[in-house]
């Protein structure tokens, strides 16, 4: 068989206008994965142990579970509690979801990353806690987070493609629609395969960008 570069040339647009869906979805999942994130963060530095513990374990099960598993449960399950979400919708709660604790022990690790002499110097100083935070712990922690976070935003952006399961009409959904309408298989899934490589190319650049901008310049020798 031929590759074809005709069918791909026609069937751009259609990949295309699913690339903004993949692009939606990755956004807004992202989005929630860093708030969800910094939640059960936030959680696990309570001096609760029981709060500790819970979010913990919230962590280490999203963190231990297929993606694909969690998809399907809040697809399925939540409508026989009278829970009803959009393909959409549960698609990028479950992406937060399931990135947020990734994101997670990302924080955690750049948290821990501040020397304790820096807390007890801001102590020292009377700072609050907000403030601690805001102008001491938080610019010499994100350094470190950048990176990590950011191989979650290129991990989210091809696990988009595991919502086609519950037809969110995404690259990966409309490309097998393509083939399975014109039995031809190989282009549209190569194209959207290129697609994909692009989409995590031009995320790996604006996530260098970005860490460039949080790394401290390095001092001449």
């Amino acid at each position: 068989m031929e590759f074809s570069f005709a069918l791909v040339w026609e069937i751009l647009p259609q990949l295309l206008l699913a690339t903004i869906v993949t692009v939606e979805a990755t956004m807004v999942g992202f989005v929630l994965s860093l708030v969800f994130g910094a939640v059960l963060v936030t959680l696990m530095r309570t001096p609760s142990r029981p709060v500790r513990a819970l979010a913990r374990f919230v962590m280490e099960f999203f963190r231990a579970t297929p993606l694909l598993a969690q998809l399907y449960f809040l697809f399925f399950v939540l409508p026989s509690a009278g829970i009803v979400l959009s393909p959409f919708v549960t698609g990028v709660i479950a992406l937060g979801l399931h990135y947020g604790a990734y994101a997670a022990e990302a924080y955690r690790a750049g948290l821990e990353s501040v020397p304790k002499g820096q807390w007890e110097a801001a102590l020292s100083l009377n700072y609050t806690k907000l403030r601690t935070y805001l102008s001491v712990v938080l610019p010499q922690a994100l350094p470190p987070v950048v990176p990590a976070l950011g191989n979650i935003a290129i991990a989210m952006v091809k696990d988009t493609a595991i919502l086609s399961a519950i037809t969110v009409t995404e690259l990966m959904f409309v490309a097998n629609e393509i083939g399975s309408e014109r039995f031809q298989y190989t282009e549209p899934v190569t194209a959207a395969a290129v697609i994909y490589l692009v989409l995590s190319l031009v995320a790996t650049a604006l996530i260098h960008l970005i860490d460039k901008r949080f790394r401290p310049e390095e001092a001449p020798a």
